[in-house]
């Protein structure tokens, strides 16, 4: 089998999946008559498909790819193959099924290192009442007013795209357009349209606050996912004719690389003092925000951040009661019911069970590759790879890995 057929066999088997999974296929902008093919053909038994995984991923040590392409489809074709196989009734423990999706092992969190947390944040929020209470002041206070919604976003999204356009090259045409919605198990959601364009649905439900909106829109839009459509969609694809990144699929490597890109997509285009930046562009449409305190805020509670993979544990690894589930979420997150049910709502969801993962491990590993980057090469640059490689969370375990050994040996050696 040469390159171009067994890539046109991933390609389909993903179409193909999409047809039994509905939003398994988050964007597909290559061949048109590809997917019309696809659409007009009788859908196929799980089990065939996972027998096309496995004949493909026979096939590709074979191919004339790049190690970097072999790499990819590697993942992706084991991720597709395990749906496959979940599909047809075969028992997947959580676990595998999340490594096999995500290329990463989950476990649950430290306890102790949430009540640290909790420390912090009470040292951060001073005042009498419980934490709860004063956490709970604090974000009814940050609430961004449902009529200001759609303003406060195309105003965030205007600042932070001129700044990502000075960082980064992106086509003249691109653009993203807003939507509010309500009733989804989501806060925000980018859907790719093909030709540089995204729309980008806001969840209106989850009373979305000051301090956490620029976050969102950097990660939908300005320098997430938006930005790494366009870049990828101009070179992997149209330049390298890469026609593998054509298409987007839920549950595989792709998309802890890409959520844990586009959560860290406010470091990158602002970094430290964007409460105050935030603040500035809140302030020029009359809303009041203490930016400083809410960076020192959202600093005390990134001790937290795998809380809700917690859940996830909790919900379908051992078998836990949702109410039980809503209670851990409670206790150490501080949220009301409402938003603890919420997401449950979002960790019970069938396509989005494991997805969780994406968020809490994309972060931890996206922000320690940025961290260990050589001397001389600036967060810029190695956010641009992101980009524009097509890397997996696999490739860059390994990269932290041989990264941190060359910093202890680099220190060592200055110490001599």
């Amino acid at each position: 089998m040469d390159a171009d057929e067994l890539v046109r066999g991933y390609l389909v088997l993903g179409l193909r999946l999409g047809r039994l999974v509905p939003g398994f296929v988050d964007s597909f902008t290559g061949d048109p008559a590809l997917s019309r093919s696809v659409d007009n053909e009788p859908r196929l038994h799980p089990r065939a498909l996972g027998e096309h995984a496995r004949l493909l991923l026979r096939e590709l040590p074979g191919t004339d790819l790049a190690d970097q392409r072999k790499q990819f489809l590697d993942g992706h074709l084991r991720a597709l193959d395990c749906t496959a196989r979940k599909l047809d009734g075969q028992r997947v423990s959580f676990v595998d099924e999340v490594q096999q999706y995500f290329q990463v092992r989950i476990r649950p969190g430290d306890e102790d290192a949430y009540a640290q947390a909790h420390r912090e944040l009470d040292a951060v929020l001073e005042g009498p009442g419980t934490l709860t209470d004063r956490l709970t002041a604090f974000r009814t206070a940050d609430e961004v007013p449902a009529r200001r919604l759609q303003g406060a976003v195309q105003a965030l999204s205007s600042a932070l795209r001129d700044r990502v356009r000075q960082k980064y090259a992106l086509p003249e045409q691109e653009i993203v357009e807003y939507q509010v919605v309500t009733n989804k198990p989501w806060s925000g959601f980018n859907y790719y349209l093909g030709g540089y364009r995204s729309r980008v649905a806001v969840n209106a439900d989850l009373g979305h606050r000051m301090s956490n909106l620029p976050h969102l829109v950097a990660h939908e839009s300005y320098p997430g996912h938006h930005t790494e459509h366009c870049r990828k969609d101009a070179g992997l694809v149209a330049k390298r004719g890469h026609a593998e990144q054509s298409i987007f699929l839920i549950n595989t490597p792709q998309c802890l690389m890409a959520e844990g890109m586009a959560d860290l997509g406010l470091h990158a285009a602002v970094g430290p003092g964007w409460g105050r930046w935030t603040e500035q562009i809140f302030g020029d449409l009359g809303l009041r925000m203490d930016g400083e305190l809410s960076e020192k805020v959202e600093a005390a509670a990134s001790g937290l951040l795998t809380v809700r993979q917690d859940a996830a544990l909790l919900l379908h690894d051992r078998g836990a009661d949702q109410d039980d589930v809503v209670a851990h979420l409670r206790r150490w997150l501080l949220v009301p019911d409402r938003r603890a049910r919420q997401m449950v709502r979002f960790l019970a969801d069938p396509l989005w069970r494991a997805y969780t993962t994406t968020y809490v491990e994309g972060v931890r590993l996206v922000r320690a590759w940025l961290d260990v980057r050589a001397p001389g090469e600036s967060l810029d640059s190695r956010y641009l790879r992101l980009l524009d490689e097509p890397l997996t969370p696999k490739s860059l375990e390994s990269q932290v890995r041989d990264g941190v050994s060359w910093l202890a040996r680099n220190a060592h050696e200055n110490t001599i």
